[in-house]
């Protein structure tokens, strides 16, 4: 099948040869091709170019289509690098113990939160868990995320954290999009252990391995905060899984700076994400990891801090120490129950002072690149996944946040086809 795009009003993000991320400076200049056209056949990228050069499609040539996208703009397909998906139930009564003044902790410490989660999760059986996310994950495909990591952690047993992670490699037999699958087995700490340390051991000794063994993982994860887990638990964690060749990507910064982002680019971390609160002495970390063969990509969760009010990632102060900012979503049933990456993108301008090209960069190339996807998504590149959004008419990128809730993404394609969930 071939498919040729034209007359498209900007196709952002178009490079010949793609670099794997794009930092600093950079992210404002995230190409925009204007009056262009797009070639895609048998669901990739093939070519591009300014609408002077474009080829012809003779009339009635077979298996051929041409799609006029006069004042739209082609963005490559959001990557989302920060998950939750699959889950049993929301937690929509906690939202009301939320609005009547319970904070985050106080929430968790009377049974709710995530042990709320993992207890609901245990019930479920398999099939039905898997039948529900992917529910959502068509849901989100259909939003226009063309690439997408995926956490356990809501299982807090064996058992369960090995029923979530089964459940994610079973999507990714069926997903029309690449997906990874991240342990978190250090989310929360279960009522049978005594403290955080004991069950990181648990974690360590008894699940890593087994999972690793049974191919159920793509990179390891702790929730590294105040009430969760110790730096210490964190380190051994990361420790243990880089013996086994497997990548960390690591909660961090939520509510408190415990040194957590230093620790992680010791231990070479493929991303820290959360990052609510942030230190220069963060900063300076992340920028010495740049230095790496990869750096620590830091990823902010805009609608995590919408949802629970909490201060918004520092994201211009982050893009202009010249840092690789990455935005995902954190969907999931209790801090943020929406999987919409473009009202990522909005709140990265609205509330980070993102300026949208930035915006667009941080959810795309660099959302790609912290899920080490780089070579099929994140830009519109010959050889690519023809995984890309086509929007309505614009006047331009900065209508996406300014128009606030109004319609952005017209059609999605994913490898080439008009997607329909």
């Amino acid at each position: 099948m071939r498919a040729l795009f034209k007359d498209i009003k900007g196709l952002v993000g178009y490079y010949e040869k793609s670099p794997s991320f794009i930092a600093g400076d950079e992210m404002k200049q995230f190409p925009v091709m204007e009056n262009a056209w797009l070639e895609v056949v048998g669901g990739k990228i093939i070519a591009a170019g300014p609408m002077s050069t474009c080829p012809k499609i003779e009339a009635g040539a077979p298996k051929s289509t041409v799609v006029k996208c006069t004042g739209r703009y082609i963005i490559p397909s959001w990557c989302d690098s920060h998950s939750h998906l699959v889950y049993a139930n929301d937690r929509s009564g906690e939202f009301l113990d939320r609005l009547r003044g319970l904070s985050y902790e106080e929430i968790a410490a009377k049974g709710g939160g995530i042990l709320n989660s993992a207890r609901a999760l245990q019930k479920m059986p398999e099939d039905e868990l898997f039948d529900r996310t992917l529910d959502r994950l068509l849901a989100v495909v259909k939003l226009g995320v063309g690439a997408l990591e995926i956490k356990s952690g809501y299982g807090l047993t064996l058992k369960a954290e090995r029923k979530i992670l089964r459940v994610i490699k079973r999507l990714k037999a069926v997903s029309p999009i690449p997906l990874k699958a991240t342990f978190l087995g250090c989310h929360a700490v279960p009522s049978e252990f005594e403290n955080s340390s004991d069950y990181t051991t648990h974690v360590i000794e008894d699940m890593l391995p087994l999972f690793k063994s049974d191919g159920l993982l793509d990179y390891v994860d702790a929730f590294c905060e105040t009430g969760y887990f110790s730096i210490e638990d964190t380190e051994r964690l990361m420790v243990a899984a880089s013996a086994l060749g497997i990548k960390s990507k690591i909660h961090v910064n939520q509510f408190n700076i415990l040194g957590g982002v230093n620790a992680c680019v010791n231990k070479n971390a493929l991303s820290v994400d959360h990052l609510e609160v942030v230190s220069d002495d963060d900063i300076e970390a992340l920028k010495a990891s740049l230095k790496n063969d990869h750096p620590t990509f830091p990823v902010a969760l805009p609608l995590c801090s919408h949802f629970l009010g909490l201060p918004y990632t520092p994201g211009r102060k982050l893009i202009d120490a010249g840092l690789p900012l990455t935005l995902a979503t954190d969907q999931n049933p209790g801090t943020a129950p929406s999987g919409d990456m473009t009202e990522v993108v909005k709140l990265g301008s609205l509330k980070m002072g993102l300026e949208p090209l930035e915006a667009i960069a941080a959810a795309t190339i660099n959302g790609a690149a912290a899920m080490e996807l780089s070579s099929e998504v994140g830009t519109i590149s010959p050889g690519k996944r023809a995984n890309f959004i086509l929007t309505r008419e614009m006047k331009g990128l900065e209508e996406i946040p300014y128009r606030m809730n109004e319609k952005v993404v017209e059609k999605v394609y994913v490898n080439g086809e008009v997607w329909i969930a």
